[in-house]
């Protein structure tokens, strides 16, 4: 029986109230889904990094004809000078770190610019003594990359040790950035949605002051008078988070791997079953932060 005068009240609060719910649903679909999709980009960003990470490579570029720094004084590098770097690669100070690597001479360099830049103007004033021999490197374990810059770097016949995940930090930066972006305005919104449910209860409370004061005489709990109340936000939040889980399904599904995925097939993207882990997480905030707000609000009103 007072589950179903609770049930009862939380229904005529409902009604009562229509506009305020859907403001509360709607604040809440929209900070809960600037949320997953920060949690969503912190998780796509982890995902790029362990699959480029384990991909870059240590490029260790020869002298060319151009070249006037020190380790370059006879212009390209000789045969003399390949034959000792291929075999300081073998020896035993860097092989232990070494997975595999492969020489890249004028000519393969050329075909890969021309490939890389095919229909730029620039593939015309380019020849293939222009670009550097490169020894291409893939390290056991890519945070070790100093080893191979340290060693190799004034090596005669040597113009430069790169290290690829340099060029990726980068981006991962930019990326962090947009991240750290959608998370600050997304607990604005989250703390916007708070107030929303709060401002909604003492409300939906104020129209039912009559009620109210009937349950306080015949001796109703404060408990009791609170849960429907609390209900009621928990109700709206919880439709507000769903639909914040189906968006980022659906961001995921027709965006990421309906058509980013095809635009990018050289790398990994979240797919629907992380989505899928997301959406319980935003429908627990959701409801948390409603019964919190809802429970304070309506505790202070009672008090007053």
């Amino acid at each position: 029986m007072r589950l179903g005068l609770i049930f009862g009240e939380v229904g005529t609060g409902l009604r009562r109230n229509v506009s305020m719910v859907i403001s509360v649903v709607l604040v809440t679909f929209i900070s809960l889904t600037f949320v997953g999709t920060a949690i969503l980009l912190q998780m796509q960003i982890g995902q790029m990094k362990n699959y480029w990470y384990d991909k870059a490579q240590v490029a260790v570029y020869l002298c060319t004809a151009t070249d006037t720094g020190e380790t370059c004084g006879n212009g390209d590098a000789t045969q003399d000078q390949i034959d000792a770097v291929k075999a300081q690669l073998d020896g035993s100070t860097l092989s232990p770190f070494i997975d595999k690597y492969y020489f890249e001479d004028h000519d393969q360099a050329f075909e890969n610019f021309q490939k890389q830049f095919k229909g730029n103007p620039v593939t015309d004033y380019v020849t293939p003594d222009l670009l550097p021999q490169t020894f291409w490197v893939n390290l056991k374990d890519p945070t070790q990359s100093a080893v191979l810059v340290e060693s190799l770097s004034g090596f005669a016949g040597v113009q430069s040790v790169t290290d690829q995940r340099s060029y990726l930090e980068q981006i991962f930066t930019v990326l962090n950035a947009a991240s750290y972006t959608a998370i600050a305005v997304a607990a604005i919104m989250l703390i916007a949605a708070v107030l929303l449910i709060a401002t909604t209860i003492r409300l939906s409370a104020f129209s039912r002051r009559r009620e109210l004061g009937i349950m306080r005489l015949v001796g109703a709990s404060n408990r009791f008078i609170q849960t429907p109340f609390i209900i009621e936000g928990v109700i709206a939040s919880l439709i507000g988070s769903a639909l914040a889980g189906l968006a980022i399904w659906a961001i995921v599904k027709f965006f990421v791997q309906g058509w980013l995925l095809n635009q990018l097939p050289f790398t990994s993207f979240v797919n629907t079953g992380d989505a899928l882990l997301v959406a319980p997480i935003l429908i627990v905030v959701g409801a948390v932060l409603a019964a919190l707000s809802a429970k304070f609000a309506i505790t202070r009103y009672l008090k007053v």
